[in-house]
């Protein structure tokens, strides 16, 4: 993406970490950034922001496991905790919800989104009693891939449409942005304010 901070790249003149957290404000009773190095840089968010406490920047489910235990520690009254990239711009606005309901009905401990026919893992719900489980597989184990810790529990899936547009749509590379500000523009995708 040529450098920088991927979560302030905008779309329509919107950060993607804005967008994200417009998005999520209303579905959560808090939120909290997980980023590893200068805190700062989101300093005009006015959140939590974590880093990992597992050593040796061990992807995405240390940040996961950074979530939980601030939640545990400072939130004791939260059961769960739901998580997202920040390149994802176009999140639904049921997330949440949806990934609730889905786990409830099937019973599962776990639920993640899916959309035309992909998990994606990092869009996820997550009950705060999982902590040590995560602990041990990264820590013990090494495990470092989302999916394959997802799969050693049961896991309920939340399916959306991929028209118009996929709602985890992210952005990797500068092809995706400019296709993701082609987006915001037609209308098709609300937009937000800068």
């Amino acid at each position: 993406m040529g450098g920088g901070d991927k979560p302030l790249m905008t779309i329509g003149g919107v950060p993607l970490l804005a967008r994200t957290i417009a998005t999520l404000r209303p579905q959560c009773d808090a939120l909290l950034i997980n980023a590893n190095g200068d805190p700062a840089r989101f300093a005009a968010y006015d959140l939590p922001i974590i880093a990992d406490d597992v050593p040796n920047f061990a992807g995405p489910l240390a940040g996961i496991l950074a979530g939980l235990d601030f939640i545990a520690t400072y939130l004791p009254e939260v059961g769960f905790a739901v998580s997202v990239a920040s390149d994802t711009p176009f999140l639904p606005n049921d997330l949440v919800a949806r990934l609730h309901v889905v786990r409830a009905e099937a019973g599962a401990e776990l639920a993640c989104a899916g959309s035309g026919g992909r998990k994606h893992w990092v869009i996820a719900l997550w009950p705060v009693t999982i902590r040590a489980d995560l602990r041990h597989a990264l820590v013990d184990e090494d495990l470092r891939k989302i999916e394959r810790f997802l799969e050693r529990h049961t896991l309920a899936t939340a399916d959306w449409p991929v028209a118009p547009y996929d709602p985890f749509f992210n952005v990797n590379e500068p092809a995706d942005l400019a296709l993701a500000e082609q987006l915001s523009q037609t209308g098709v995708i609300g937009s937000l304010a800068p």
